[in-house]
């Protein structure tokens, strides 16, 4: 049982799912870096502030001192909070008392296309590793299994096939056990 519930990651919900994202005139990406553990609190006052973003949550399991398992649901990218929106929503978003900087994303369109990969990672329940620092390795598709479609670097970790899927603007990424999956190199 977790300790406090699951809260929104995304507002709107549907907000990756849109297809004009990172496309529009005057509208785009920022990442905020919060201070100290305070991405949610952020991420409760942009809702109530009605500011666009997203901020990828994964759930942890951990063995309390007294034995029983606890779950928590923590940012994949601790301290980032990716916002959308207009000059004046980001100056609402700075306005919460939460926020350390604000650092404009050049790309937006590529930032949407990681961040939608990074989603569906999430949603596919295979426990991830974040993974920082990205150094270059060989790109792939997957073909086939449960991860079909998504684009991602092969690495080894600890004698394990790892698909390490990133999020260029922040140099981080997370990965995942590759399991019976058809990969294409990419070039």
């Amino acid at each position: 049982m977790p300790i406090l519930a699951r809260e929104k990651d995304a507002y709107p919900d549907d907000l990756l799912d849109r297809p004009e994202l990172g496309l529009e005139p005057g509208v785009g990406w920022w990442a905020l870096y919060t201070l100290s553990r305070r991405e949610k609190q952020l991420m409760r006052q942009l809702v109530g502030l009605e500011v666009a973003f997203y901020t990828p949550v994964v759930s942890r399991r951990k063995r309390s001192p007294s034995g029983r398992i606890r779950t928590t649901y923590a940012p994949l990218f601790p301290g980032y909070v990716f916002i959308y929106g207009t000059e004046e929503q980001r100056y609402l978003a700075m306005t919460t008392n939460c926020i350390s900087r604000c650092l404009p994303v050049a790309d937006g369109r590529r930032l949407t296309d990681d961040l939608r990969q990074i989603r569906r990672l999430i949603e596919t329940g295979a426990p991830l590793t974040p993974e920082s620092r990205l150094e270059p390795g060989m790109p792939v598709l997957i073909r086939s299994g449960s991860l079909t479609g998504l684009k991602g670097v092969v690495i080894k970790r600890q004698n394990e096939t790892r698909l390490l899927v990133s999020v260029d603007f922040l140099k981080q990424g997370a990965s995942v056990l590759l399991d019976d999956c058809q990969l294409e190199r990419l070039d």
